[in-house]
């Protein structure tokens, strides 16, 4: 029996070994280097950085989402957030509106330079994912997502599953 395979047929996954974790851990590292290859070089023309990236992504993927949601989100401090999305109003590509409900709340939209750069940066790394997706076949697209979401804490889940829950 091939290493690391059940006599189910199955991978063996309680019986993986340090060493096979850690070809996984290094594969990570490797595969989020070239996930975000493309976009960095499109970002460094602009001289943004991947902070801008994750607020445009979720700003189009929530339009009108608040500070504080992508406060959430993103994990960073607020000071931090708030220079990244300064940069962004300032540069024309999000817009900031006061809540109509809390006027204490600012709700985040792209603007059209902001949507046109935010298909740039995801069209590469849909082209790169669907490349590996193709390589790889469909039962490992499955395993990958589910082992992606396994490794997710319970507060990220949440999010990722009310932005599955959209649809787009």
């Amino acid at each position: 029996m091939a290493e690391g395979t059940s006599p189910h047929g199955g991978q063996g996954l309680l019986f993986l070994t340090d060493e096979q974790l850690r070809k996984g851990i290094e594969a990570m590292f490797f595969a989020y280097r070239g996930f975000t290859a493309d976009p960095d070089r499109i970002l460094a023309e602009k001289d943004y950085g991947r902070a801008h990236h994750r607020a445009i992504h979720f700003i189009h993927r929530s339009p009108g989402t608040t500070v504080n949601n992508l406060l959430s989100i993103l994990g960073v401090t607020k000071q931090s957030l708030n220079r990244v999305l300064r940069t962004l109003v300032d540069d024309g590509l999000v817009r900031s509106e006061v809540g109509r409900v809390d006027k204490r709340e600012r709700h985040l939209f792209l603007t059209e330079a902001g949507a046109a750069l935010e298909r740039e940066l995801s069209d590469a790394q849909r082209d790169r994912m669907r490349a590996a997706y193709r390589a790889a076949g469909s039962e490992a697209v499955a395993g990958f997502r589910k082992v992606l979401e396994a490794m997710m804490d319970e507060d990220m889940r949440r999010h990722f599953e009310t932005l599955k829950d959209r649809g787009r």
